[in-house]
């Protein structure tokens, strides 16, 4: 395919050295994905997820938007806002992307949703869409704004559409940013993205409607998840992703324990399953199991007074079911 013109992004990438990148081979391996993942808020918490999964992100400083991952089944790493990751993926830019549910609806794209990877940028929490009014509005909900309400927002396309629905004729302006400063002298109501509402709450806001719950999600070109190889290679890195999500916040628990008091470990004792239980040859047990961090502090004197001994608490960096 040959550009008469090079189209160019917002950050002023030129998006033609993008398409059409050939595949390179490491050896018996063939390097097969272009994935794009998220600037800004969710920068941190996305480099941090591939890192522990044994894919990291590589780049040459902060600002640059161009990265690698040292794995045979990746061609190029882009560093994108997620405004834009779905559009690019739906195009054919980016076999695989990472976004939220927020704009993979806000800009109705056409990409194959690989699943959920449960994490945000500060907690493991979905974020939120939601109208915040001042906390001294009358106002309870959506329905109870009078018709011409100023809306502002960075997500006009779901607030016209949430509003419509609802029965409100609202006027919808485009935020670039720090809504909640905005009323009430420059809108009546905002919709914006939170986590914990904290930051609501401190502009002196009050939360009256959730338009939207949104995950984190790995997104993939419909015509690149077609294609069986790629396929496989995009479900090869969702297990990675999936396997150090699951492992997060848990320890292997090991212990050795005497016959007798087998029953009243494996009573204190929690499993993701059941207890891995195995005979020793002095005729006492191994027994392992996984369990939550925060637990540990109180599981670890409760198995000691029930008789188990050489517990051992191990760091586990994925669990894959």
């Amino acid at each position: 395919m040959r550009w008469h013109c090079s189209p160019i992004s917002p950050h002023g990438i030129d998006l033609s050295l993008i398409r059409g990148r050939g595949e390179r081979h490491i050896g018996s391996l063939k390097t097969v994905l272009r994935i794009v993942v998220p600037k800004g808020s969710l920068e941190k918490a996305t480099f941090e997820l591939f890192e522990a999964a044994d894919l990291r992100i590589v780049r040459s400083s902060s600002a640059d938007y161009r990265a690698s991952i040292d794995d045979p089944r990746v061609v190029d790493v882009r560093i994108l806002r997620p405004q834009e990751i779905p559009m690019y993926v739906a195009e054919g830019l980016f076999d695989l992307g990472i976004t939220g549910r927020d704009w993979i609806a806000e800009t109705g794209s056409n990409i194959q949703s690989l699943g959920e990877l449960k994490y945000s940028k500060a907690t493991d929490n979905p974020v939120r869409i939601v109208v915040a009014v001042a906390g001294d509005s009358p106002a309870q909900s959506v329905a109870d704004l009078s018709d011409g309400v100023r809306v502002t927002t960075e997500y006009p396309r779901l607030t016209e559409a949430f509003f419509r629905e609802r029965g409100v004729s609202a006027d919808v302006r485009l935020s670039y940013g720090a809504s909640e400063a905005k009323i009430p002298d420059i809108a009546d109501c905002v919709v914006d993205i939170t986590e914990t509402g904290r930051a609501l709450r401190a502009a002196g806001l009050r939360v009256i409607d959730t338009m939207l719950t949104s995950y984190t999600e790995l997104i993939a070109n419909p015509a690149s998840y077609a294609d069986t190889e790629k396929r496989h290679a995009m479900e090869q890195l969702l297990t990675l992703l999936n396997g150090t999500l699951e492992a997060r916040g848990k320890v292997l628990i090991k212990l050795n324990v005497a016959d007798g008091n087998l029953e009243a470990v494996l009573k204190v004792l929690p499993a993701a399953k059941s207890p891995t239980v195995s005979r020793l040859a002095s005729g006492d047990y191994a027994v392992e199991s996984v369990a939550e961090k925060r637990t540990i502090n109180t599981l670890i004197p409760a198995l000691s007074d029930v008789g188990a001994t050489d517990l051992l608490e191990i760091p586990i960096s994925k669990i894959v079911h």
